[in-house]
Order: structure tokens, then sequence, then C-alpha cells
């Protein structure tokens, strides 16, 4: 159950006894409660805060910039909340590969570890918006985390594996690219140096960007499981 602070008759006594969160998202309840089909949260505020101070002052300040950037994101149109979490986590992360964030070859980090650690890799980025953008309504079937071949520097560039986030506003259309690469959200169409290998989500897993199953993500992709344990841990959907 929500930690929800308790109402009082008196104005001063519910201004006293609750943080202006908390009156944000008691405010955003009832609202929602009034207005049939209103999308409302997806995560746990208080898990979230707690998880952060298990971490560090650098992760609770974090959690304290993305919060509101969450709520305020709540009810805005898909490609509006797109544009805000890439943005978001394009600005407070910086690129740096395992070995030197996490001082190991291949490391998926929680987003709460990546605020924490303020740094993370392809993976570290897709995992935080995929996360960020489920917490704000955002349904499962329209997101994948894809690894992709990318081609970096141009046509005659070198080929590396990289991980992106793909937003697919309808079944079968064109996904829009969520990308630490660059700033902007771009139609795969506007994206041709990455090549699709798979993708996957917390529902399923598919060869290239098609159709086609490819079995169970939790089930094949281990470090995929520890993430999905670690996020709904610190409050994420």
């Amino acid at each position: 159950m929500p930690n929800f602070c308790p109402l009082s008759s008196k104005r001063h006594d519910l201004q006293a006894r609750c943080t202006p969160l908390r009156l944000w998202a008691v405010a955003w309840l009832v609202v929602a409660l009034l207005v049939p089909g209103l999308p409302t949260q997806a995560w746990d505020a208080e898990r979230m805060k707690s998880a952060a101070a298990r971490l560090s002052p650098r992760a609770v300040a974090g959690v304290q910039a993305l919060q509101p950037l969450l709520m305020q994101s709540v009810g805005q149109d898909e490609l509006a909340q797109l544009q805000t979490v890439n943005q978001f986590f394009n600005r407070r992360i910086q690129f740096r590969e395992d070995t030197e964030a996490w001082g190991q070859v291949d490391y998926w980090a929680s987003p709460l570890e990546s605020l924490d650690r303020g740094q993370g890799d392809c993976e570290d980025y897709a995992i935080a918006k995929y996360f960020s953008l489920l917490a704000v309504g955002m349904p499962v079937a329209k997101l994948r985390l894809v690894y992709v071949r990318a081609q970096i520097g141009g046509p005659q560039g070198v080929v590396q594996a990289h991980m992106v986030l793909a937003y697919y506003a309808a079944p079968g259309a064109e996904p829009m690219i969520l990308d630490n690469l660059i700033t902007d959200v771009r139609p795969a169409s506007r994206r041709p140096d990455l090549v699709p290998v798979f993708s996957f989500n917390s529902e399923g897993l598919w060869q290239g960007v098609g159709p086609q199953a490819a079995g169970d993500p939790a089930a094949r992709l281990s470090r995929w499981r520890e993430i999905l344990v670690k996020a709904r841990a610190e409050g994420f959907q």
C-alpha cells in the first residue's frame, strides 16, 4: 500500500505533516479517482527514496531530480515523455565502459545504481530510460531494449555492439530510438547506423525487432533477470 500521509481537518496540520512530494501524490490520487481513465504513476516514491538513501547522497540527489520529472511526465503525450526521459538520463549520466565504472567486463546497472555512480554504458542508459517510462504509465508492449550492431564514426567507422531503447506507437509501427549516442529521439529510418540483433522487454524476447518470439527474456538473460529484481526493489514497476 502507498504510504500516504494522514488526512487532517485542519489545513495547517496537513501542511505540517506532509512533504510537498506526498501532497503531490495525494492530489494526483484524488484527481485520478475523480477522472476515469486518467493515467497514474507506476512507481513507489517512498521505496525509491529509501533505496537511494541506502546507496549514497549522490543517489538521493538523483532521485530528488527524477521524481518531480516523472510526476510532471504522467499524463503527457508519449512523444513528450520520450523526449523528457531521454534528455534527463543523457545529461545525468556520463558514458563510461563497465571496466571503468564498475570494474567488470559486463555489468548491467539498475536505474538508481546509474544515478548513484553518475556513469554508465549503453545498457545502463537504456535500462534507466525503460523503467522510467514504465513508471510514467508507458505500456510495456510499446518498449523494447534492442541490441544492435552500431557503426561508429560514419560508413567507414568501426562496428561494435550497442544497446538502445525502441518505442512503438502501435504494433508494426516504425520505432522511435532513444540512444545515448545522440541527443534527440529519432525514427529508426534515420538511424541507418544501427542494425538490430535481438530485442526484449519485461514480457518477451525477439529476434531482431520483428514479431518472431525467441523465448522468455528472464530465463535466457541472467543479467536482465537480476535487473528486474533490483529495479522493483528500487520502487520501479
